[in-house]
């Protein structure tokens, strides 16, 4: 068969399938026009998910009548400039679009009507395409001084077989929505509003440039919690600047919906930030988690590549490791500047799963009894130090280190010294089944998770003492033995060197085993079978697509694990209150190793509305 050109309507057709997959992607290139137009006010309308009717009608500078005909041209921008040679330059590519491709896209499979007014004077004008059939331009009115109004009517009737691949009405306007909501967030000083099948979804005011004006425009998209839970990003290196707002890791979702990316102001899906944004948070989330992040770079255009994808959803950057470095850094040290804090949203649910009861007469309860009489109460006064506590809780070293005991009730702070409960943690009052530090602050309680607290210490300590390469090793009385899968046994020896880095010394005994010789200090008296074995299962988990510091943070969290007071341990005054000031220094105790908080914090305001007292 001879090969033929095909005719410009087909090439228009097999382009559009490119640029234009839904209704949701035609609305992202119409609203890109009109942000690179500078238009501080876009509204958008779209009925029967966007395939009956478009509208995207904007302030921005508009276009005289001979440029509509060149606009829904193939290939015709004014996004890209030429040098004295004519040639254009597409390594500094500045707007959001730049090939030409869009307008004429749409026309090809739609009924495309574009009126405008350009800024600065003159009549308003209007051209129509109707499946690639082009009209000629005719004077039209036009409601503003100036901007455009792009209509877009029967998307894909001249392409019926794409109106086969399109989801439910519903799913389109959903998908809809969730684009415009992207492009809000990227530009928070132009005001959006989207109705949907005649209805009002979205009406986002125009808000200050800055940090203030985006997470204002953040905290509409994304709600309050977002906005009491996130944590200002700000950081730049060699040209390149990071921006945005980070959950914290008690604020995870079950999915990575709460994700956005942006370069230049343009919104990306690129697995090298999202491997980035997963690596930061990787110390503090289990593997199910994720954070909720919303996070701008600003990249000099000459060092990003973003004619890699048709609808311009990926970029490729020339030094993708300071990228990755940057992103892993500036969450990390956001994460560090947080200390013990948690969400917001742990006390709230919390508070969500107290039930207020009525009519509980004396008999269920017999004769009040006192605390040191309760099950599972630890007494109030009384208390000493265990020889066992500067095993547990580095800080108690000796009984000197006593702590005077703590009072029931402290209701003023001393004029002389500061009161425990005037810490953020407060004084301990009680530990609960073994597992729960009860704590009074000056204005509320707060509950402790031992278990969960103590392994975010003890992972924390592992951690400098393995950045410093000195974690302090204990030497087994007589080595163990660990029968392990031939399988499981290899990729331990095949790691030895990683693990004396952390302390862990093991050397290959024949096939299918380990031998064990040193251990961790500050793991004390562990688990050996069982910590080997975890560690197997962490390496064969994860392989060698992960970086050393990563899965040495994998193993370094499951020797945390063995190495921390489990529940059920029942803990002196001492002992809590020294755990608490401990999680007070120590960055991260907000959360353990897998993301759940280590403490819930009530307020007494919270408290008394549980009883009807507010």
């Amino acid at each position: 068969m001879p090969i033929r050109r095909l005719p410009p309507e087909t090439v228009n057709r097999i382009a559009a399938g490119e640029v234009v997959e839904r209704p949701a992607s035609a609305i992202k290139e119409l609203v890109e026009n009109a942000l690179d137009a500078g238009a501080t006010r876009i509204e958008v309308q779209a009925d029967g998910g966007g395939l009956s009717r478009i509208l995207i009608a904007d302030d921005g500078h508009g276009m005289a009548a001979d440029q509509l005909a060149l606009a829904i041209e193939r290939h015709a921008t004014s996004k890209l400039e030429t040098d004295d040679a004519g040639d254009v330059d597409l390594l500094r590519i500045s707007t959001l679009g730049f090939r030409g491709e869009a307008l004429p896209s749409i026309g090809s499979v739609a009924r495309l009507t574009i009126t405008s007014r350009p800024k600065g004077g003159g009549d308003a004008h209007r051209i129509t395409v109707e499946g690639g059939d082009q009209r000629p331009v005719a004077p039209a009115a036009f409601p503003g001084p100036h901007g455009a109004r792009v209509e877009v009517r029967d998307l894909f009737y001249a392409t019926p077989a794409r109106l086969k691949f399109m989801k439910s009405e519903r799913a389109e306007a959903m998908a809809i929505s969730e684009e415009i909501k992207r492009q809000a967030m990227a530009h928070e000083a132009v005001a959006f509003t989207l109705d949907l099948d005649g209805r009002t979804t979205l009406r986002l005011p125009a808000e200050f440039p800055g940090d203030q004006g985006r997470l204002k425009r953040l905290a509409a998209l994304l709600g309050r919690d977002f906005e009491a839970n996130a944590l200002l990003i700000d950081q730049e290196r060699d040209g390149v600047r990071l921006s945005g707002y980070a959950g914290l890791p008690t604020y995870s979702r079950g999915n990575a919906a709460h994700q956005f990316l942006f370069v230049n102001g343009r919104p990306v899906k690129d697995r090298l930030l999202q491997g980035a944004l997963r690596g930061a948070y990787a110390d503090f989330l289990a593997r199910d988690r994720h954070p909720a992040a919303v996070l701008f770079l600003e990249v000099d255009p000459l060092y990003v590549d973003v004619n890699v994808h048709p609808a311009k959803a990926e970029v490729r950057f020339r030094d993708p490791a300071l990228v990755r470095g940057l992103i892993v850094g500036g969450l990390r040290h956001a994460l560090h500047a947080a200390g013990h804090r948690a969400s917001t949203t742990v006390a709230a649910d919390a508070l969500a799963g107290f039930t207020a009861h009525e009519g509980v007469g004396h008999g269920a309860w017999g004769v009040a009894a006192t605390p040191a009489a309760a099950p599972g109460w630890s007494g109030w006064t009384g208390w000493s130090v265990p020889d066992s506590a500067a095993q547990l809780i580095p800080g108690l070293n000796d009984r000197s280190a006593r702590v005077e005991p703590v009072d029931a009730y402290t209701p003023h702070p001393t004029p002389h010294a500061l009161s425990e409960i005037d810490l953020p943690l407060g004084a301990a009052r009680a530990q609960l089944h073994g597992t729960y530090i009860v704590a009074q602050t000056r204005d509320g309680l707060v509950v402790v998770d031992q278990h969960a607290a103590h392994e975010r210490l003890v992972y924390e300590r592992m951690k400098t003492q393995m950045a410093a390469g000195a974690v302090t090793r204990q030497a087994l009385l007589t080595p163990e033995v660990v029968e392990l899968d031939p399988a499981e046994a290899e990729r331990i020896g095949a790691r030895v060197d990683e693990l004396a880095q952390l302390g862990l010394i093991v050397e290959p005994f024949g096939t299918g085993a380990v031998l064990v010789r040193e251990t961790p200090a500050l793991l004390g008296d562990t688990d050996v079978q069982g910590l080997i074995r975890d560690i197997a299962d962490d390496l064969a988990e994860h392989g060698a697509a992960l970086a050393l510091s990563e899965r040495l943070g994998e193993v370094c969290g499951t020797m945390a694990c063995h190495g921390s007071v489990r529940a059920g341990r029942v803990l002196s005054a001492p002992e809590m209150n020294a755990l608490l000031r401990q999680m007070e220094a120590t960055p991260h105790s907000g959360q353990c190793n897998h993301g759940r908080p280590t403490y819930v914090e009530l307020k007494l305001n919270d408290l008394e509305k549980l009883f009807g007292r507010r």
